[in-house]
């Protein structure tokens, strides 16, 4: 699968930088986020705060003077009386056109929150476990976001990065200025797309559609993840959405049509050829490390009970077209996915390869890409 480059380097430093000035933000407060909807939220959440700043003033003021002048030490008599009507409305209508002051702020937020009409483009987010899948609606270009944090670091033999768990091999990459729309659901469980500096936070769940959009006033990368408990990976489900100026966008997509053009014809060509075994064992190495050692373990000894070995298995050593099967179609009922739209033919040649000939199975059985295409195609 090709990846495209991301921007320059003047630009990527300054997201980098962009990103790096929202870290240093409080830690203690709501981040004021990068759009004018987030803007609202912050605005709308500080005019919250000081109101219930101030009741708490008043009334526990109100309770630790009567608390200090009336206690029993000073000789204060209590006083005996039942009811009080004009102290009893007072607490009823005071409170109530405090919440109806209240209301009006939090209502206009939430509702231009919720206008997702008149967008300039709209974007497909589809969560998975464990990635998110990206497809602009207005074009033919889609991919998949994978965590890139090196499974070292999450292992604790490296040194942990700056962005640890929060870094992805594409990010998505919208214009600024412009009002993106996405329309967010899920293949398996219930995730959550949440970006906190564009003050969007949305659920996919399966077999439905939820609705959200941003309008990005600054260029920069900005980050978040999934915000829903979605199972053992839930924290390797990171968010990277980069804002680029609308020139810079466009030429990203067009960069992006000619990888798309130029992946194709190099799938073309494979097809007509024969990788060597040495290329596609060293292919399905970075392939596996980045789609199934999560799961299956590095050294191919799953985890036990919960995850099954590639090692000297079954699948892996007898039946090939059971083997492109399950990678290709996955398996129903397990957390094993389709791969067949995840990964080139190129990649699924070479994984299969690898997980057949890796870890002392050797069966020297060597998968073409044309093998999979042939496998595919004849379903």
């Amino acid at each position: 699968m090709a990846l495209g480059t991301l921007t320059t380097t003047s630009a990527f430093t300054g997201a980098i930088a962009a990103d790096s000035a929202v870290k240093e933000a409080t830690t203690l407060n709501l981040r004021k986020g990068v759009t004018d909807i987030s803007g609202q939220v912050y605005d709308l959440h500080m005019l919250m705060f000081t109101i219930c700043v101030v009741i708490a003033v008043v009334v526990f003021g109100a309770m630790f003077i009567s608390i200090y002048l009336h206690r029993r030490s000073r000789g204060a008599k209590p006083a005996k009386f039942h009811e009080n009507v004009k102290v009893e409305i007072a607490w009823t209508v005071v409170p109530f056109l405090i919440l109806i002051f209240m209301a009006f702020p939090a209502a206009k937020t939430l509702i231009a929150m919720e206008d997702t009409s008149k967008p300039d483009m709209t974007v497909l987010v589809t969560g998975s476990q464990w990635k998110w899948h990206y497809q602009y609606m207005d074009s033919d270009i889609g991919f998949y976001s994978l965590m890139a944090t090196q499974r070292e670091q999450i292992e604790n033999r490296y040194e942990k990065g700056q962005n640890y768990l929060l870094e992805v091999d594409r990010p998505l990459v919208i214009p600024t200025d412009q009002k993106v729309r996405f329309l967010i659901t899920s293949d398996d469980v219930i995730h959550s797309w949440w970006v906190p500096d564009f003050a969007v936070k949305k659920d996919a769940n399966p077999g439905f559609i939820n609705e959200a959009w941003t309008k990005v006033n600054e260029p920069g990368l900005y980050r978040g993840q999934c915000a829903e408990l979605c199972g053992k990976d839930h924290g390797f489900m990171p968010i990277v959405v980069i804002a680029k100026e609308p020139a810079e966008f466009d030429a990203w997509m067009a960069n992006q049509q000619q990888i798309k053009q130029e992946a194709e014809a190099e799938e073309l060509r494979l097809l007509a050829m024969s990788m060597s075994m040495d290329d596609l064992m060293s292919e399905g190495k970075k392939v596996y490390n980045a789609a199934c050692a999560a799961c299956h373990m590095p050294n191919g000894e799953g985890l036990k009970g919960v995850f099954p070995a590639l090692k000297g298995s079954q699948i892996a050593t007898e039946d090939m077209q059971a083997h492109l099967d399950i990678v290709v179609n996955g398996k129903a009922g397990t957390a094993m996915q389709a791969f067949g739209k995840m990964l080139s033919l190129r990649e699924l040649a070479a994984v299969v390869t690898y997980e057949r000939n890796a870890w002392g199975n050797n069966t020297e059985e060597v998968v073409q890409p044309k093998d999979v295409n042939a496998f595919i195609n004849g379903q």
